[in-house]
């Protein structure tokens, strides 16, 4: 039988689980259009991926290891030195440990094309592989206060489903007692222990002292499966807890990641505007310049200081951007606010991993929060068996056995002090069943819940993917006419110049050149960093990130 264990040593045994697949939930997504991908994974179509497969393959020895996610994502062996790398994102990270200071080329960030057949099962460490993006996922799989709090809940969970364990099980109890009673002559009681003799010539003691050494058995039959399908179900929802978790991991992975690289974009946009300031500084030189010579005028100078004074305005919320862009990044993490360091590389040309998504099906075994519905749909299913169970009569076996005398020194004699009892009892609801038929219907209702729940489930997560693989190579393609764009703008901005300094061009022309390159470059960085965004949460949808 598979067992639960957790930290403190309590194991779980439990029964065989019940094998269920919904047809129709599968179905819904194996219908569906095929995602948009590149390589495509030749097992999907010959393996049948099942909830009971899964479930054969999976291991609940632990419940706080974050190293436990996604343990059925097996790696594709392919000649290549990423498939024997191992990862444990916990073991050895430390809450608040300073990140190493590492030099290394920008070419260490662009990662090539994936030799794997989805990404999904690209660990984090070679999906990421910035040094300091990685060392704050570690901490934060450590110090995150919410995988804390979800760690406790798998294991009242895991507490649950032992104490389910104990209900089919016979229930023993042993006990003494030791008591005195004082029964008037004139009742029943003390007129018959009147008459009788303990030994010949010798009564019963008045007060009657009463001793006893016992035990008692309790047994309710499980004749119709009700007490370990309850049993059974308190284990999928512990199996659904963990897995709820592990969607919890991926999502926390993937916001860091998100605000990580919204870190170097306000990084490269505070780069940016003080190039334009520098520029525009220029741009006011010479035209103080050209005044003084009198070739200008002061409109022409207040023009070009109002711009710099903006732009220098501008720089000030962008520095606020960063404070809290670097806090959401500690409370991510579980820290107290600190600078995040991070490394210094080309934004716009940083390029990330190669997604692959595979086929739709392996959603069915890549997502945690799909596999979290489908164990609720089980759940559900044997609540609904357990409801129906109520209907049926009960069989309680009871027994006991000891030794009763009412002096220590008759206790233990043998068959003289001796008792025992058993007994069986069949009870059945009869007349007004009205509760257990509305827990039935109830258990009915959440029963279709869940299966929706798991459909609802299994659609936003194929359509999530579809549209976050669309937004990844349209935006790829966005920022390579940006960036044409930007060349035409930084020529013309050189252009202007060049003319206002021979005085045949306007300071106007200057001014919107300066300002529309400005623009162009902030919405190239903005660009690059919705598509990193799209990558980082594509390879969250596909269910990476989880181990």
């Amino acid at each position: 039988m598979p067992q639960f264990e957790t930290e403190s040593g309590s194991l779980v045994e439990t029964a065989s689980f019940i094998e269920t697949r919904n047809s129709q939930a599968i179905d819904l997504a194996k219908q569906s259009p095929s995602m948009k991908s590149k390589p495509v994974s030749p097992k999907s179509d010959d393996e049948e991926k099942t909830f009971a497969n899964y479930i054969k393959s999976t291991d609940l020895s632990d419940v706080n290891s974050p190293a436990d996610q996604n343990k059925t994502n097996k790696l594709n062996a392919s000649s290549t030195t990423l498939v024997n790398v191992q990862v444990d994102a916990s073991d050895d990270a430390q809450i608040g440990e300073p990140a190493e200071m590492i030099v290394y080329d920008e070419a260490d960030l662009n990662f090539g094309i994936s030799t794997y057949q989805n990404s999904a099962h690209l660990p984090q460490s070679i999906f990421y592989t910035d040094p300091y993006l990685l060392d704050l996922i570690n901490q934060a799989l450590v110090g995150n206060q919410e995988l804390r709090i979800l760690s406790e809940e798998i294991r009242i969970a895991c507490n649950e489903t032992y104490a389910r364990s104990g209900e089919y099980r016979p229930f023993v109890t042993a006990g003494v007692g030791a008591g005195i009673e004082k029964s008037g002559r004139h009742t029943r009681d003390g007129a018959v222990e009147e008459q009788l003799e303990v030994a010949p010539g010798k009564g019963f003691p008045d007060p009657l002292p009463d001793f006893l050494v016992a035990a008692n058995v309790s047994w309710e039959v499980d004749i119709w499966k009700r007490l370990r399908n309850a049993q059974n179900a308190a284990a999928m929802r512990y199996l659904a807890t963990k897995e709820g978790r592990n969607y919890v991991v991926t999502r926390l992975v993937a916001e860091i990641a998100e605000n990580y690289y919204e870190l170097l974009a306000l990084d490269n946009r505070m780069q940016t505007l003080q190039k334009t300031i520098d520029i525009q500084q220029r741009s006011l030189d010479i035209s103080n310049a050209m005044k003084e010579a009198g070739r200008g005028n002061q409109l022409a100078v207040q023009r070009f200081q109002a711009e710099v004074h903006k732009n220098e305005s501008e720089r000030a919320v962008i520095a606020q951007e960063i404070v809290e862009t670097e806090n959401r990044i500690n409370f991510l993490v579980g820290r107290y606010p600190q600078h995040v360091d991070r490394t210094e590389v080309d934004f716009i040309d940083l390029n990330m991993q190669t997604l692959s998504a595979g086929v739709p099906s392996e959603l069915l075994q890549n997502r945690a929060d799909i596999r979290e519905a489908e164990r609720r749909v089980a759940a559900a299913g044997l609540d609904v068996k357990v409801a129906r169970a109520r209907f049926y009569p009960s069989l309680t076996l009871t027994g006991g056995l000891g030794w009763n005398a009412f002096a220590t020194g008759y206790l233990f004699r043998t068959p003289e002090s001796l008792i025992y009892s058993v007994a069986g009892d069949i009870v059945g609801p009869l007349i007004n069943k009205r509760a257990i038929k509305a827990d039935y219907q109830t258990a009915n209702a959440v029963q279709l819940q869940s299966i929706y729940n798991y459909q609802q489930t299994v659609l936003e997560a194929h359509v999530e993917v579809v549209n976050l693989v669309s937004k990844v190579d349209n935006y790829r393609n966005s920022i390579e006419v940006k960036k044409q764009q930007l060349q035409s703008l930084e020529e013309s901005v050189d252009s202007a110049g060049k003319l206002f300094q021979n005085a045949r061009a306007e300071y106007v022309e200057v001014l919107l050149a300066q300002r529309e390159l400005m623009e162009a470059k902030m919405l190239l960085i903005d660009t690059k960093q919705e598509e990193l965004n799209a990558i980082i949460n594509a390879y969250q949808a596909l269910g990476g990130g989880g181990f």
